[in-house]
């Protein structure tokens, strides 16, 4: 029931829903001034949230930084959190999102000798798709790339964060893996992320990979041109914002 909550949530916590709510109801409103103030809301909300700017400067103050390689040390494992492919069936074909750099990172890290191995935590987060299952899929291509099934560890049940949390500390304990851990996800989802694993007893150093945050651009497109881009961004922010707040009521986190 929590996850299938999450994703209502999800839906109505969104500035497009917003936006979109605020213009048809100024279309269905009879009167003048009441329709006038809901449009000219609608008009501002959609500003506001279009704007690269004001994105980017909420981000960097949620995102968790990035880390230099010369801060880290070698660790027993990396663990690497789902939420970055889909699976093309008709063509067997694995389907990446923008979340893959978590994944590619962790394999950068493993051929630098940062981590000894990979452990991926992620069945399905899908409604539609529930057996879709992510870590079989990423084991697959991992092997295929060259890394040792040895150095493959997965979970393929999981279907939120803090399932991941809870499913990866017994194939930690059971692959006798106590120390500190590297825990790649995308940087505005790894300050909860962080915050569950750590709730379960399992030691983690954050690495904040696929980061929206970057050098500030004081460019006439990114101040006052509104983005769609940056409108469509703002419910993964608020989605976050939200699911930490309730993993901390939930005490998940």
């Amino acid at each position: 029931m929590f996850f299938i909550l999450s994703k209502i949530l999800s839906f109505l916590t969104t500035p497009v829903t917003w936006v979109s709510a605020l213009l048809l109801s100024s279309l269905l409103i009879k009167n003048p001034a009441r329709k006038r103030i809901v449009f000219i809301s609608g008009i501002l909300t959609f500003f506001l949230f279009s704007n690269s700017f004001l994105l980017d400067e909420a981000m960097r103050r949620w995102e968790v930084p990035a880390t230099h390689y010369r801060d880290l040390g070698t660790y027993e494992a990396g663990i690497v959190l789902g939420g970055l492919l889909t699976y093309d069936a008709q063509y067997d074909r694995i389907q990446f999102y923008r979340g893959t750099d978590r994944l590619l990172q962790a394999v950068e890290l493993y051929k630098r000798g940062v981590i000894r191995k990979i452990l991926f935590v992620g069945g399905s987060g899908s409604l539609e798709y529930p057996d879709m299952k992510e870590a079989p899929l990423v084991k697959r291509f991992l092997t295929e790339i060259g890394i040792p099934a040895e150095d493959l560890l997965s979970e393929n049940e999981s279907r939120n964060t803090h399932e991941n949390a809870v499913f990866a500390r017994p194939i930690l304990e059971k692959n006798n893996i106590r120390g500190n851990c590297l825990l790649l996800s995308s940087g505005f989802h790894l300050r909860r992320a962080a915050s569950c694993f750590r709730k379960t007893g399992i030691s983690v150093i954050p690495y904040s990979t696929d980061r929206y945050s970057g050098p500030r651009i004081f460019r006439i497109y990114n101040l006052l041109l509104p983005s769609s881009e940056a409108l469509f961004t703002w419910e993964i922010l608020f989605h976050e914002w939200i699911g930490y707040m309730v993993y901390k009521i939930q005490g998940y986190a």
